[in-house]
């Protein structure tokens, strides 16, 4: 739960339907790689890459960090890339004489030659990329690892789906439901001491996926209001093969929503924050939870279904 949550009661109800551094001395090795099967072809190639010891030499000995330019290094020829340069205060970790502004510009230039794998190539990427290329494709490789989704704290946990889905159930003890339709009663106690507060109420096993249903009160301006919201646990791409709705009403009213999920790529701030779910203002939710106002009973359904 979110900072302001932890004050207040609720129910929640869900129906399923100059520092020594150490330095790492590079050696020089020759590894004859055989090439693999070919593959289906991405924006990088398939199979044998170039790694002939050259690829180690570019290790940073401080970060051990592959080092793109500009490479540094000292009178007596250790490099080391240009972040680690601040953190040694212009000291060569290696021999400690005073780096000065040399670039190994012979380096630089032979790391243009070598072809390597995505670092997530134990994830199921097996691209080969020029050198530097590399980078770029990292930040938007779709085996890279998810952040955990979980709302209400800065989990710093990432993984795969499968591993996320079990650590969300372990860990942060969300509840989890099989079926594409839902229906949450939600309960609040002093809802006008409410304003900000973020819950994840379910997680949805539905289509062989998973979805992550949020609820959240904020300040949207001047007024206070809730909102719920669907995000879905993969890329971009597979997430506009579903759409789903969510409705909130009583006393012959109600507010509808239907949108595309957004995947978990996008935190659950940025969500909130481009409006994209179903707003309901505070006003209005205490018109539909009836009473005397002061206590705030909702009741959101929703269902999930996929673009034929």
């Amino acid at each position: 739960m979110a900072p302001g949550g932890s004050a207040l009661k609720e129910v929640m109800e869900s129906n399923s339907t100059g520092m020594d551094y150490e330095v790492k001395t590079a050696k020089v090795e020759v590894n004859n790689n055989k090439p693999t099967k070919p593959g289906s072809a991405g924006i990088g190639k398939y199979g044998i890459h170039s790694n002939n010891g050259v690829y180690e030499l570019l290790e940073c000995p401080v970060c051990t960090n592959l080092m793109y330019p500009p490479i540094h290094q000292c009178p007596n020829g250790h490099t080391l890339c240009s972040n680690c340069k601040v953190r040694v205060q212009n000291t060569c970790p290696t021999c400690r004489y005073e780096l000065g502004n040399i670039r190994c510009l012979a380096l630089e230039k032979v790391a243009e030659s070598l072809e390597v794998p995505c670092r997530y190539q134990n994830l199921g990427c097996h691209d080969i990329f020029p050198y530097y290329s590399k980078l770029k494709h990292e930040q938007h490789c779709r085996f890279r690892p998810y952040t955990c989704p979980y709302a209400g704290s800065e989990c710093s946990v990432t993984g795969d789906i499968p591993t996320l889905v079990v650590h969300l159930k372990d860990d942060h003890k969300v509840d989890m439901h099989d079926g594409c339709t839902f229906n949450h009663r939600y309960v609040k106690s002093n809802p006008h001491e409410v304003e900000n507060a973020t819950w994840m109420l379910t997680v949805f096993n539905c289509f062989g996926r998973q979805f992550c249903l949020h609820f959240e009160a904020f300040q949207l301006g001047m007024a206070p209001v809730y909102m719920a919201f669907l995000r879905f646990m993969g890329d971009e791409n597979e997430a506009k093969k579903f759409s789903y709705s969510l409705e909130v009403g009583a006393h012959g009213r109600k507010l509808t929503w239907q949108g595309i999920p957004r995947s978990i790529r996008d935190s659950h701030r940025k969500v909130r924050d481009s409006q994209d779910g179903l707003i309901i203002p505070r006003n209005l939710a205490l018109y539909f939870s009836g009473g005397d106002r002061q206590e705030l009973k909702l009741r959101v359904t929703g269902r999930i279904w996929k673009e034929e």
